[in-house]
C-alpha cells in the first residue's frame, strides 16, 4: 500500500524505506515468540518449523530466556 502511494506521488523509494523500517521490529517479535516457546531465536530461519512454533502455546513459568510474559 505504501509503495503504491509512493508511486502515485512520485517517490518510489517510500515503499523501500517503509519495508526496512518494519523489518527490524518484525524480526524482534519473531525472536521473542521463539523465546516464549523455549527455543533459540535462530529457529526463525527454518520456514516450516517456525510456523509450527508460532501456533504452539508458550512455556508456562520461567524458561532459560526469562519469565513468562503472561504470568
Amino acid at each position: 500500500m505504501i509503495g503504491f502511494i509512493g508511486g502515485l506521488i512520485g517517490i518510489e523509494i517510500l515503499g523501500t524505506v517503509y519495508s526496512l523500517a518494519v523489518l527490524v521490529p518484525s524480526i524482534a517479535v519473531a525472536i521473542r515468540r521463539m523465546h516464549d516457546v523455549g527455543k533459540s531465536g535462530w529457529y526463525i530461519l527454518i520456514p516450516i518449523y517456525n510456523l509450527i512454533l508460532t501456533f504452539t502455546p508458550g512455556d508456562t513459568g520461567q524458561n532459560q530466556y526469562g519469565n513468562d510474559p503472561k504470568a
